[in-house]
């Protein structure tokens, strides 16, 4: 693919990456192997030092996994990709190999609680430390530099409250100051937000969601610049965070679909967010393609759309969300997304449960908020739905 360098997103997302063997095979080949066969001694040796391009081991290097990180590096429009085992492993690669004791990170206080614990606790513990600020203000990202710091962090819209970082505004701060930008992509993906053309340094992706689309694997991975993936190509070569070669090909056909799906997802979630609106039990609606949502017009210049990800307060608190939750028929009530079904799920007691409340309360995230992934269903069942459990309080 690379003699052509302009294919469309839905293209690549079909064509890119692919490496046929001597059997010809149309659809992408699975290899399921530990270790691979050398010619000789010597040629073991070039392999291991690097001398001589090819796979050696498959914690590091299978080529089902290659595929995938030159598919999705084609579609991000990335030099390279890494893929590792889950988008939390993810992250973690990017941290650890490209910082060390002393290092400072200035992070969204919006992200994602496990993203959260990990640099609060996990990372604290190895002398990185974390300062985290509005993820809306840029002046309070450049407010918390410190000589020490080496890396922005933020996922742009938010999990769960769907709030947009003016990424432009924050990479050019974090340029002028020689800090790297890394962006978490999972809720647009490619298809609706490209952050490497804005600036960004490294893409992260847990390609639990909607790259793979049908809640079937897990999965993640870090596109950029060679200079800074094979950074984390070495940390993953020894520490081992690896993608599997069976993750890797359904991932892959997950790609082929992404843009119809993350499209058809996007136009669902729009119409169900403006009928939430209009709810008289529903006291705020979250969602960025709505005029409403406070980052709205920043949304549309650096997204393709809302996407499919809403949130919204009942009227009430905790016993009153869950009472909308326990009343869905339909949609699943489960904290993952980016699914062909739509999800629900009670963030304060489940994504953001082992949170401090105080962190919780900084990210907005309060006791009667509901996030939903919405799938493919028609929205007029999903409506029906929510109804049911929305006419009890």
């Amino acid at each position: 693919m690379s003699d052509q360098p302009n294919y469309r997103p839905e293209t690549l997302a079909v064509r890119a990456g692919q490496q046929r063997s001597q059997f010809g095979e149309h659809a992408e080949a699975l290899y399921l192997t530990s270790s691979f066969v050398f010619d000789s001694a010597a040629h073991a040796a070039r392999r291991f030092s690097g001398e001589e391009e090819g796979n050696v081991y498959a914690r590091f290097s299978n080529p089902t996994v290659t595929m995938f990180e030159q598919r999705l590096a084609a579609l991000e429009g990335a030099e390279d990709c890494v893929a590792t085992a889950s988008g939390m492993a993810a992250i973690m690669a990017t941290v650890l190999a490209h910082l060390q004791q002393g290092d400072h990170i200035v992070a969204s206080n919006s992200l994602f609680g496990a993203t959260i614990n990990l640099f609060s606790q996990i990372l604290a513990r190895t002398g990185i430390a974390t300062t985290f600020v509005s993820h809306t203000d840029p002046a309070a990202w450049e407010a918390a530099i410190r000589p020490e710091t080496k890396l922005f962090f933020l996922e742009t819209p938010s999990n769960p409250m769907t709030e947009i970082a003016d990424i432009r505004a924050l990479t050019a701060i974090a340029k002028a100051r020689g800090i790297l930008v890394a962006v978490d992509n999972c809720f647009c993906t490619p298809i609706l937000q490209r952050p490497l053309e804005m600036g960004v340094d490294l893409v992260i992706h847990s390609a639990t969601k909607y790259i793979d689309g049908q809640g079937r694997v897990l999965g993640g991975a870090v596109c950029g610049p060679k200079k800074l993936t094979e950074e984390v190509f070495k940390y993953l070569r020894t520490a081992g965070p690896t993608l599997s070669a069976f993750n890797a090909w359904v991932l892959l056909k997950g790609l082929e679909t992404l843009k119809l799906r993350v499209e058809a997802q996007s136009a669902n979630a729009l119409r169900l967010a403006a009928w939430l609106e209009a709810h008289p039990k529903v006291a705020r609606v979250f969602y960025p393609g709505l005029p409403s949502h406070p980052q709205h017009e920043l949304a549309m210049r650096q997204q393709q759309s809302g996407g499919g990800i809403i949130a919204f307060e009942v009227k009430g608190g905790r016993e009153q969300a869950w009472t909308v939750e326990d009343n869905c028929r339909l949609l699943s009530i489960t904290a993952n997304l980016g699914d062909t079904k739509s999800m629900i799920t009670h963030p304060a007691s489940t994504t953001h449960g082992r949170i401090t409340p105080e962190a919780r309360a900084a990210a907005g995230i309060s006791e009667g908020l509901l996030r939903i992934a919405v799938g493919l269903e028609a929205v007029e069942d999903l409506q029906a739905d929510l109804e049911r459990g929305l006419a009890l309080i």
